[in-house]
């Protein structure tokens, strides 16, 4: 078979990158309604609010669970097969969370939130399949593109709850499950749309290439930095568990705040319209940027754009330890929460790939997505019980052991010539 020219490869890469948008677009509404609703529904059915951080740990457990296998399915059949499984994963999820929610089984709640996480697997190597044929003086802002595709979905999965609310009711579903409907509608949507149109397949050209000694990769990006890649997967997971364990528990103390400005007698669209609201501008922080933090990746170097998300994360930590009892407190918190994950997440993904050779990267990146989400997902039960024992305030102090962690760990990750 003809190998592409350099034209054709950027042309198919512009191609992939489109569709691969489009569907983040999509996949992200799931992602913004489970992040929104999945600790209320475990709170309410469960009826321990120690228990609600189980939904962000089933999310990211699904996640961590369903990374490596996904990625070795990528590597054998190409990206599409991947995607499209990872979609019917969660259209599976979606339909035992709205059951759970029926029949008020709290177990079934958490195999649902699973597989919807399972689905989210395939949403974060997205991410990664598009710097499957980037140039690496782009591999940065390509990747960051994908990333930022998905605040439309995100932020609209939270707005959502209202509206879905009134659906939900007008057909019969149960109480707060009504936005899923506009999950389940997305994700057949991204099923299609992956199985349809992402073709040539990027992983599958990319080892053509690669395999036929046309690349154009040089001789020093060929070369493996197993200590860099080591940092930079730390890097990530570390910086994901800093923003998912304090995300996981935000609804529950927004919950009780809402509680206290209405006397105790807050009514569920209260705390709705309160939680949406907040989850959305934190979904928009960790994508809306997220292409400047691509291209500041490309030019600056993937490591200061590291230690400059550390930095944001520090910022958000002292606004939730110090503002967390008012709203705009736990707003602005929340924003630089997603911001800093924003920074740290796309330029450590661009420092993973670069300093992995060609061969490894599609392995190191599965290995990456599950550290990263078994990671949240222990710190997402341990967030409940910090937030049970020590309050909001306390849950950023343990955080920012994190991010100091990772700054201090930081001459690990610069990439020397070989």
């Amino acid at each position: 078979m003809t190998l592409p020219t350099v034209a054709q490869q950027q042309a198919v890469q512009r191609r992939t990158v489109a569709i691969l948008s489009a569907g983040q677009v999509l996949g992200g509404i799931a992602f913004g309604a489970t992040v929104s609703l999945g600790a209320l529904l475990a709170a309410d059915i469960s009826g321990d609010d120690a228990l609600s951080g189980l939904a962000t740990a089933s999310v990211t457990l699904g996640a961590a669970l369903c990374a490596i296998p996904l990625a070795r399915l990528a590597t054998k059949l190409g990206r599409r097969r991947a995607l499209t499984l990872g979609n019917l994963f969660a259209l599976i999820g979606i339909g035992i969370v709205i059951l759970a929610a029926a029949l008020r089984v709290f177990p079934l709640l958490l195999v649902g939130i699973v597989l919807i996480g399972a689905g989210n697997a395939g949403n974060l190597q997205s991410r990664f399949a598009a710097t499957d044929l980037a140039s690496s003086h782009h591999r940065g802002r390509d990747l960051s593109i994908v990333v930022w595709a998905t605040t439309v979905g995100g932020v609209a999965g939270p707005l959502l709850l209202g509206p879905g609310e009134v659906l939900g009711q007008a057909i019969g579903m149960p109480p707060q499950t009504g936005s899923y409907l506009f999950s389940l509608v997305a994700q057949v949507a991204a099923f299609v749309l992956y199985i349809v149109a992402l073709r040539p397949d990027p992983l599958l050209l990319a080892q053509r290439i690669m395999a036929a000694g046309a690349d154009q990769n040089t001789v020093e990006e060929r070369r493996d930095h197993p200590l860099v890649a080591r940092y930079a997967m730390f890097a990530i997971a570390a910086s994901h568990v800093t923003m998912a364990s304090v995300m996981a528990m935000t609804p529950i103390h927004l919950a009780h705040m809402a509680h206290g400005a209405h006397g105790g007698h807050a009514t569920p669209a209260d705390i709705s319209s309160l939680v949406g609201v907040t989850i959305a501008m934190h979904v928009a922080g960790m994508y809306a940027l997220s292409p400047v933090f691509g291209i500041l990746a490309d030019r600056w170097g993937r490591l200061r754009v590291v230690l400059l998300g550390q930095a944001l994360l520090a910022a958000s930590l002292l606004f939730a330890m110090f503002a967390n009892d008012q709203a705009w407190g736990v707003m602005v918190a929340l924003v630089l929460l997603g911001l800093g994950w924003s920074a740290a997440t796309v330029s450590g993904a661009a420092l993973l790939t670069e300093a992995t050779m060609p061969a490894l990267r599609t392995r190191r990146q599965g290995r990456s997505d599950s550290l990263m989400s078994f990671s949240a997902a222990g710190g997402a039960v341990l967030a409940g019980v910090i937030l049970s024992n020590f309050q909001y305030g306390g849950l950023a102090v343990a955080a920012s052991v994190l991010v100091l962690a990772i700054v201090v760990a930081s001459p690990l990750g610069r990439m020397r010539a070989a």
